[in-house]
């Protein structure tokens, strides 16, 4: 496998941005220089990330998120 992420990743299985098998790998987030851990969704070229809100959920069961806009790097976490 290359190291070399998508531009654009999710981690919502229904969307046909889902790689279960990246995924698996583990793939950390720096959005403007600081680590986000609550990551739903995120485009690097369009410069934005999902974070889910808290723990509410919209009319069909799925957390409810908010897009932020900034800096959007990617990484494949180290396994120790």
């Amino acid at each position: 496998m290359t190291d070399t992420l998508p531009d654009r990743l999710s981690t919502n299985p229904k969307s046909p941005h889902y790689d279960e098998a990246l995924l698996q790998r583990g793939v950390g987030i720096k959005f403007d220089g600081q680590e986000k851990t609550n990551v739903e969704e995120y485009c690097v070229s369009e410069g934005w990330i999902r974070v889910a809100v808290g723990k509410t959920l919209d009319r069909h069961g799925n957390p409810l998120t908010i897009k932020l806009k900034g800096k959007v790097e990617p990484y494949i976490e180290k396994k120790a």
